[in-house]
């Protein structure tokens, strides 16, 4: 229907034509029966016909008129509505909203930049930036001025040319503000205003707390060094007698249950000794304290020394401990005391944490960049990813029930590592509950020596014979 003529003769544009067509034709033809003579009733019809066709085009010129005010009257409600919304919008705001336009005019505002801000005058369109500058200048919101106008009129300028800006401003009344400014195409600048009282006073109880935090990990390190050096005196002096008694030095011992007894102590004081060391070692790093030799150290005896000081203890649970080392020697630049401690802890642990009848495995080799790979691998109990994280924790085990059945303090692992990063290298973990663990250490050797660690290394070269290998 919509696409036959007589369908879009009945759309309204096209009646209007036809009306209007119509009306012409009737006009032009009553006009014409002034020179041609017409019957009377032909006249009284174009007549007719001409009034009913002026009728129709003002009805529909006037039902137009009305759409047209329907449709303004519907655009001013819903300007209306957005414009109310606008408003319930910035007064619910949390931060206050401020638009000054290009000449300095308060165009825009919140309830929340009055009361954020404490305007001293109140806020209205004919509010202008600098009356409101000069208002705080006077009130001392800009510390002591001598001048208050040149104050307010210099930070009108600056208003407008730096833009966009963030900044931080603290009231008199001891209000921080966090201020963001930006300019708008039409050449307003919008700012909005933002209470941080609270989070500033957050950050500054966390700076507080952070630095007594430290301060007293400090104080801990430094107890624990002082201790440790007090501890070590008599526990020496013990060991000492304990160890001459039980060899029999002074003479014969004739109980052989006190021999035993003065064995046990012998050997719980090494123990405590060894206790006492880590603990002092742990304070040194923690407290940054830790002195390293740079040394020519030869691996392979090191590694040699901490597998002898297990083997004992590995077959006593019938546990092999077996080296997987490069033929050719190697020596490397480091602390000799600090590799065979690293080395010492993480078979102490592999052997510990091992299976009856187990294996440990000691690998090293060297990676592509030519730094030193160390590892100690055993198949274990194994640890889980949060395990392996407290692990690595001073004075933390990986479960809580390791320390009732396998003992220690859980300074193994963190010594470890703390003297493999103070070599400039890092310790890595891979570990599977019930599989194993394999512990990773990676030393650098890419050093940038001095003259006289270069001297030392040519002088250790030239003593090797063929094959040996210093890493620098």
């Amino acid at each position: 229907m919509s696409d036959s003529w007589h369908g879009r003769m009945l759309k309204p544009l096209n009646i209007r034509l036809v009306t209007v067509t119509l009306f012409m034709l009737a006009a032009m033809t009553y006009a014409m029966s002034a020179f041609v003579a017409v019957p009377r009733l032909y006249l009284e019809l174009l007549f007719g016909a001409i009034t009913f066709t002026l009728g129709g085009l003002m009805l529909v010129f006037l039902h137009r008129q009305q759409r047209a005010v329907a449709d303004l009257r519907s655009r001013d409600e819903l300007l209306t509505r957005q414009s109310t919304l606008l408003g319930n919008t910035f007064e619910a705001m949390g931060e206050g909203v401020s638009v000054f336009d290009r000449g300095g005019r308060l165009v825009t505002w919140n309830s929340r930049f009055v009361e954020l801000l404490d305007l001293p005058i109140p806020a209205s369109p004919q509010m202008t930036l600098y009356d409101l500058l000069l208002a705080c200048a006077r009130r001392g919101d800009f510390g002591e001025v001598d001048d208050p106008e040149d104050c307010a009129r210099r930070r009108c300028e600056r208003f407008y040319k730096e833009l966009p800006k963030t900044g931080e401003w603290t009231s008199p009344k001891g209000r921080t503000l966090l201020i963001r400014r930006n300019a708008m195409p039409d050449g307003s600048v919008v700012s909005l205003y933002s209470d941080i009282t609270q989070r500033k006073a957050v950050e500054q109880q966390m700076a507080q707390a952070r630095i007594q935090a430290e301060l007293a990990n400090r104080a801990k390190s430094d107890f624990l060094a002082n201790m440790s050096h007090e501890l070590r005196t008599p526990l020496n002096a013990i060991i000492g007698f304990s160890e001459a008694i039980s060899s029999e030095m002074l003479g014969p011992v004739t109980d052989r249950r006190q021999l035993e007894y003065i064995k046990d102590i012998h050997s719980s004081g090494l123990l405590l000794l060894s206790i006492i060391n880590d603990v002092l070692d742990m304070s040194k790093i923690e407290a940054g304290k830790l002195e390293l030799a740079a040394d020519a150290v030869s691996l392979q005896p090191v590694i040699a020394e901490a597998v002898r000081m297990v083997s004992e203890r590995a077959r006593g649970r019938n546990i092999e401990v077996v080296s997987s080392l490069p033929a050719e020697r190697i020596a490397i630049l480091a602390d000799e005391r600090a590799i065979k401690q690293i080395m010492l802890n993480l078979l102490s642990n592999a052997v510990k944490f091992s299976h009856e009848s187990g294996r440990v495995n000691v690998r090293a080799s060297f990676d592509p960049a030519g730094n030193l790979v160390l590892e100690v691998e055993d198949y274990g109990i194994g640890m889980a990813a949060d395990e392996m994280e407290r692990a690595l924790q001073p004075f933390g085990q990986a479960k809580p029930a390791t320390t009732r059945t396998h003992g220690g303090t859980g300074l193994g692992l963190p010594i470890a590592k703390g003297l493999a990063e103070a070599h400039g290298g890092m310790l890595t973990l891979d570990s599977t509950p019930g599989h194993g663990t394999k512990v990773r250490i990676l030393l650098p050797q890419q050093l940038r020596l001095t003259a006289g660690l270069q001297e030392l290394i040519r002088d250790y070269n030239s003593d090797q014979p063929v094959g040996g290998r210093l890493v620098a």
